[in-house]
């Protein structure tokens, strides 16, 4: 039995209707009216007497939807109390009550010629209940414990938000790649790709690589953090037969690519100070470095360079199984990601598929650009399987790209991308 710190308001809820015990042991009904919810009704009115009372009341709530425990304060804010304190307590017996039951169980144990000895053979248990039960798969996060306990519908941004999620914690059999391509410079792929890889680390639980696939200055070694070695892919193509030997440890990748410490995903650099006569690579080593990533990570995030003739972009198509396409509020960006389109239609049947099913990201380039992200997103409208609007956010124009540095509205978005981009692999 559990022992009350706070007087104890007890609600049965019945449908629209309730009965409601007060700490003094008094009753009442309570009524929902026919646009109110009778569970938002009760946590309001105990609210308001805590707030009279002036102290936090204890709120048990049974019905149909099962047995809830919270500590309402007299502001309004309700705080769930664990599940093992969520029974109510029984109503105390008074001390003549209890002594007529022992005087009637002893006179009934005597009548049958038996004295009250506890000595009787103990009836057979009842068969065991394993203490070990199976845990279901979460089918999705929970949006919030009020919405959970049915105090609170969700909204369907939530419930859209609550599938996003559910969605990106995912796992697959095998490695699984993603394309983030455009032929323009500076229409945000390296802020797609960091953005991309953040989300399904964060909640797929890490093991996710951000590669820079650039011959020409990729910049997602500058806008990401730099880990203990300065090491880029020409480091790891060098190290590639020792990665792939039999007895080579999961950790002995780790000084060739570069760790987001928050963001959970690591980064393969390119070496921005180099030409790109001293970083291209062939199709083969393309390849060799492919089977490393596939065998330490999960999930792989390519930054795509703007050649698209070089022999590393169209291997990096080969290996891809999504096409994410970025464009900027700008009619130049949005055409340079129609003609890649158009080109991989062309291309083969395999590029053709991945243009079908590319996932389009709009990112609004300055606070007024309303009106031609509305336009851009009807352009590509049918033309690909998903398109996904980012809002204007500063922290995305310059310096260090961070999950946790954007704004809420532009967090929930990068999270459709990565939703939208993994729903197919």
């Amino acid at each position: 039995m559990t022992t009350a710190l706070y007087p104890r308001v007890i609600a049965t809820v019945t449908g629209t209707s309730a009965t409601v015990t007060n700490p003094d042991g008094r009753s009442h009904a309570v009524a929902a009216a026919p646009d109110q919810d009778i569970r938002q009704l009760i946590v309001s009115r105990t609210a308001d007497a805590a707030r009279t009372a002036g102290t936090p009341l204890e709120l048990i709530t049974s019905g149909d939807r099962g047995v809830h425990h919270f500590l309402v304060y007299g502001d309004g804010d309700v705080e769930a109390l664990p599940a093992t304190e969520a029974e109510p307590m029984p109503l105390p017996t008074r001390a003549s009550e209890r002594a007529s039951s022992q005087h009637g169980e002893e006179v009934g144990n005597t009548a049958q010629g038996r004295e009250p000895t506890g000595l009787d053979s103990a009836p057979e248990p009842p068969a065991r209940v394993s203490f070990i039960t199976a845990t279901p798969p979460v089918s999705a996060p929970a949006t919030g414990w009020l919405a959970r306990l049915g105090i609170m519908r969700p909204s369907p941004t939530q419930v859209a938000r609550r599938e996003w999620e559910a969605t990106v914690s995912k796992h697959w059999a095998g490695c699984r790649s993603i394309a983030v391509a455009n032929g323009k410079g500076g229409v945000g792929k390296t802020m797609t790709t960091a953005m991309i890889a953040a989300v399904l680390a964060r909640y797929g639980g890490g093991n996710v690589l951000a590669w820079d696939n650039n011959d020409t200055r990729g910049t997602l070694g500058w806008r990401t953090e730099q880990g203990t070695y300065d090491a880029t892919v020409r480091d790891l193509l060098a190290a590639a037969d020792q990665l792939l030997a039999p007895d080579a440890a999961i950790s002995d990748v780790s000084r060739y690519v570069h760790h987001q410490s928050v963001d959970r995903y690591d980064v393969l650099r390119s070496n921005p100070e180099l030409l790109a006569t001293d970083q291209r690579l062939t199709q083969g080593e393309f390849d060799v470095l492919m089977r490393v990533a596939a065998r330490y990570y999960r999930l792989v995030i390519f930054d795509s360079g703007n050649d698209e003739s070089a022999e590393r972009w169209l291997r990096m198509v080969d290996h891809s199984t999504q096409l994410v396409i970025p464009t900027l509020t700008s009619p130049e960006s949005a055409e340079s990601a129609a003609l890649l389109l158009d080109a991989l239609r062309q291309r083969d049947e395999r590029s053709a598929h991945l243009a079908a099913h590319a996932v389009v990201v709009v990112t609004q380039a300055e606070p007024s650009a309303h009106r031609e992200m509305q336009r851009i997103v009807d352009g590509f409208a049918g033309q690909v399987r998903a398109v996904v609007r980012i809002p204007f956010d500063p922290a995305l124009k310059a310096g260090a790209l961070r999950y946790d540095a954007l704004r809420t509205p532009a967090r929930s978005a990068w999270l459709h991308v990565a939703a939208a981009a993994v729903a197919d692999l």
